[in-house]
């Protein structure tokens, strides 16, 4: 994911990079003084695509019983208040809900009740960000956005007292975060709208064990860690 994330960061700099005679032309500027203001308000759309990092512990570390993680594709929805600090510097708040799922299968079983866990989350999910930006270049504003967040999972089964044995797996129910990424401010004529993607990475084990220390489908874990892309659509 991390490869994907720096091969897209490539082609975004290449595509820019490529489109400098578009920046340097004279064009009307729209939204003149929207810059200036200390606040600013708007909501946020998008798309997520979560996965797990899982280390082994070391008497488990064979490629043969690693678990799949199948991925798909999720939703987001949210707010954003922005506070600018300078003409370079923004901090922004992005509360928001994040739908996923992700299937788990775990090696060793025949029979899907044993071998298929779908873990869906809801998160309510809080990042405190910075975004850099270049110089306004006509209507357009590059940037990078960082910072740390925190999540609450509120499918998480955390305090569930069944676990895989009963078919239920299960995770911490607040997870914090670091995140990266980056995207283009565009200025039309009523509102700024801003496309962008952004890797975000947990800090701490998510996992909740099975009761049982040898289970089949948590004992050879010593750590599982969600990683995941944001693609948002925001709307100012």
């Amino acid at each position: 994911m991390k490869k994907l994330f720096f091969v897209l960061a490539v082609l975004c700099i290449a595509n820019s990079a490529n489109a400098q005679w578009f920046f340097n032309k004279e064009r009307l500027a729209n939204l003149e003084n929207f810059d200036k203001k200390r606040f600013t308000w708007g909501y946020f759309l998008g798309f997520n695509s979560y996965d797990f990092k899982i280390d082994y512990k070391e008497q488990y570390a064979d490629d043969n019983t690693d678990i799949i993680v199948d991925r798909s594709a999720g939703f987001n929805v949210g707010l954003i208040g922005d506070m600018r600090i300078n003409e370079y510097f923004n901090l922004r708040l992005e509360p928001g809900l994040y739908f996923t799922q992700r299937n788990l299968n775990f090696p060793g079983f025949t029979e899907q009740k044993d071998y298929l866990r779908e873990v869906k989350s809801t998160y309510i999910h809080v990042p405190l960000l910075l975004k850099v930006s270049t110089k306004r270049l006509n209507n357009i504003k590059p940037f990078i956005i960082g910072g740390v967040s925190t999540s609450l999972n509120l499918s998480s089964n955390e305090k569930n007292p069944e676990d895989n044995e009963q078919g239920k797996f299960r995770m911490t129910k607040s997870t914090n975060y670091y995140e990266l990424g980056f995207g283009i401010d565009f200025y039309l004529y009523y509102f700024k709208f801003t496309p962008s993607i952004r890797g975000v990475f947990a800090m701490s084990d998510e996992l909740v064990p099975d009761d049982d220390p040898n289970s089949p489908w948590t004992g050879n874990i010593d750590k599982l860690a969600t990683r995941g892309i944001f693609i948002n659509f925001t709307f100012q």
